[in-house]
């Protein structure tokens, strides 16, 4: 029950942060998204289920506010979630070039999945100005909040496993 509840409030605090905070300093008009950090992060340490529960209620939280329809978000983060739990227990969790790297394809998967919903599919097919002016600085700024990100949510991680092991 400890965990649920941590959890829930890491991604509501997540969510406000990347939607508050992160927004008004943002870096070439992207903020880093907390929330695909947090999937990822969960995912790679907990598992395929936990990935995939933390996920869905990212990606619910974000058509809740600002999906056109629901289920869009929420059915591509718990996507990612569950593709990056296959990774938990096949690396070590303190090593952070992984989740650098996780997170670099989710990124790119996630701003893919964009562009062709909200641009390709409206005749709008400039990728490479796409690619510069909204997935690079994205991705880079993705990149450098994980290495922070990560370490402490790993410690989370700990914190959980500990208490669950006294309990």
């Amino acid at each position: 029950m400890r965990r649920i509840i941590t959890i829930a409030c890491l991604l509501i605090v997540s969510f406000l942060l990347q939607t508050t905070v992160f927004s008004l300093h943002d870096l070439a008009g992207s903020a880093p998204n907390l929330t695909l950090i947090l999937t990822m992060s969960f995912g790679i340490m907990r598992g395929r289920r936990e990935g995939l529960l933390t996920g869905f209620f990212s990606g619910l939280l974000y058509d809740l506010f600002f999906g056109s329809y629901l289920g869009i978000y929420a059915f591509i983060y718990m996507t990612i979630g569950y593709l990056n739990g296959r990774f938990h227990q096949k690396y070590l969790m303190e090593d952070i070039s992984l989740p650098v790297f996780i997170i670099i394809v989710d990124q790119l998967f996630l701003d893919m999945i964009i562009f062709v919903g909200n641009f390709l599919l409206r005749n709008r097919v400039n990728l490479g100005y796409y690619f510069l002016h909204q997935m690079m600085p994205q991705l880079l700024y993705d990149v450098l909040i994980t290495v922070i990100v990560y370490r402490v949510l790993l410690r989370i991680n700990r914190y959980l496993r500990r208490k669950a092991a006294e309990s």
